[in-house]
């Protein structure tokens, strides 16, 4: 920035409407499936059914059929990458972000397992594993037991864990369809694939495209995005091409300089998240899309639900519940929502509802906050 130019402070406001511009939830766009995902950054994928609904939420026309393709066609693919958690990704972005957080994958590894595994010889136990995966796809369960036929003395689980912790796993079909059953089942990325993993990838190219698809953002909020730890450097050397800005707490952001960044006012209309979207994941300070009272939305047994968007911000989490009678959507308010709101959830609501179960009855029904 020129010298003496004062750097901007942005609103929650303005935060808000930047975040849901780049998520496409200001409007639902054309666009290619593949193309969305790649613009989200990935689409975190705990369950398999969570990526349908956040697409649906976001894309014009969609239907599970368009992802249900490209995972069967290898374009995308179901991988631990970012805080070590499955991810729904393109299958170059699988390839080139894998290396780059493999220190991710082996300090969870060393918080969890580690101690379990003195006296192991973990390269010969990463070349059993693969080996293993990549004669045919496994479960962990199953790769465990074949792998404690080695090393008996070990835990299954825990050799199994430290397996898809250092060699770069992903879950192939049916796991991840619309409806698909079953166990999951892993092989290796290169194997799934065809290709190696990228020998040169650029953390600073990866950083770009968190910007893209959450900033502005503050170097705490890309290490809570990713993992990584001590990025700070790594955004000065990127300084000489990326805009400063600052928060209502003084913290320093930083973005694109062509990243969209609507009038705070803009309207956003309500949206449907599926369970762990990573609007809610991506950031040290949440307030940009939930307040500060609401921020422990997580569910008793550390689930976090589908949550609805109401002018921007969460305002509510949802499930749908099967019944013999109607397939109910349940919306629960995290605070009292004017009547005068609750029409254009009920109609987003509904509309979830043929999404994901055409052609039955339903039902909705709120839950009022405590």
């Amino acid at each position: 920035m020129p010298a003496g130019k004062p750097i901007e402070t942005l609103s929650i406001a303005a935060l808000n409407r930047a975040t849901l511009a780049r998520q496409m939830l200001l409007e639902r766009e054309d666009c290619a499936v593949v193309t969305a995902v790649e613009r989200l950054a990935g689409i975190q994928t705990q369950a398999p059914n969570p990526p349908y609904f956040g697409l649906w939420s976001r894309l014009r026309d969609f239907d599970q059929a368009q992802l249900s393709r490209e995972i069967t066609g290898r374009r995308l693919v179901r991988i631990a990458l970012m805080r070590a958690t499955l991810h729904l990704v393109s299958a170059r972005d699988a390839l080139a972000w894998r290396p780059l957080l493999q220190t991710v994958q082996e300090r969870m590894l060393r918080a969890n397992r580690n101690r379990n595994l003195t006296g192991v010889d973990l390269d010969a136990l990463v070349k059993a594993g693969r080996a293993l995966v990549e004669a045919e796809p496994l479960s962990a369960a199953d790769l465990g037991k074949r792998l404690a036929q080695r090393w008996p003395q070990y835990e299954p689980a825990t050799l199994s864990m430290a397996v898809r912790s250092l060699v770069p796993l992903v879950q192939v079909p049916p796991r991840g369809l619309w409806g698909g059953k079953g166990l999951a089942m892993h092989t290796t990325a290169e194997h799934w694939l065809g290709q190696a993993l990228d020998t040169t990838p650029s953390l600073e190219a990866m950083l770009r495209r968190y910007l893209a698809a959450f900033g502005p953002a503050s170097v705490k909020d890309a290490q809570t995005w990713c993992g990584l730890k001590d990025l700070r450097a790594v955004f000065e050397r990127m300084s000489g091409t990326l805009v400063r800005f600052r928060d209502e707490a003084g913290v320093e952001l930083f973005d694109l300089p062509d990243a969209p960044r609507p009038a705070p006012d803009t309207p956003a209309p309500v949206r449907f998240l599926g369970d762990w979207d990573n609007l809610l994941l991506s950031y040290v300070d949440r307030r940009r899309v939930i307040a500060g009272t609401h921020r422990h939305i997580y569910t008793a047994n550390g689930q976090m639900p589908g949550t609805v968007l109401v002018d921007g911000f969460v305002r509510a989490s949802w499930k749908i519940l099967p019944s013999r009678d109607a397939t109910e959507l349940e919306i629960r308010l995290l605070a009292p929502l004017p009547r005068r709101a609750r029409k254009p959830v009920v109609e987003e609501g509904r509309a979830l509802l043929e999404f994901a179960a055409p052609g039955v009855a339903h039902a909705l029904r709120f839950v009022e906050a405590d």
